[in-house]
């Protein structure tokens, strides 16, 4: 059976080499898609950058590489193309990222008592 990880609008499956956002296809490039499963799969958990880097390049990460950085920045932009109210990639300064889909500050509103 093929996997799906399902996380409110969004929903990626691997083995497909598909995510659907909204119900709508994603186009992501295959690294943008194993970065995102990666994150996914550990759902809730921050993952550091190293290990998010051996986990999908299979190798040491070296002080000077931003490779998940851009990769998750471009990530990001995708996601919050399609689903603008949802925020699924968090920064953990110091520590790494965070995939939990959780409501975009953009659409925080506040009300004001008069």
């Amino acid at each position: 059976m093929d996997e799906v990880i399902a996380a409110g609008d969004l929903e990626i499956r691997p083995d497909e080499y598909l995510v659907t956002a909204g119900g709508q296809v994603l186009r992501l490039s295959l690294r943008e898609l194993q970065v995102l499963t990666a994150l996914a799969r550990r759902q809730g958990r921050i993952v550091s950058r190293a290990e998010l880097y051996a986990m999908v390049w299979g190798g040491e990460l070296r002080d000077d590489d931003r490779s998940v950085d851009v990769y998750v920045h471009r990530l990001r932009g995708k996601l919050a193309g399609a689903l603008p109210d949802r925020e699924f990639i968090h920064t953990h300064f110091g520590f790494g990222y965070r995939f939990a889909p959780e409501r975009s500050h953009a659409f925080h509103r506040t009300t004001t008592q008069r």
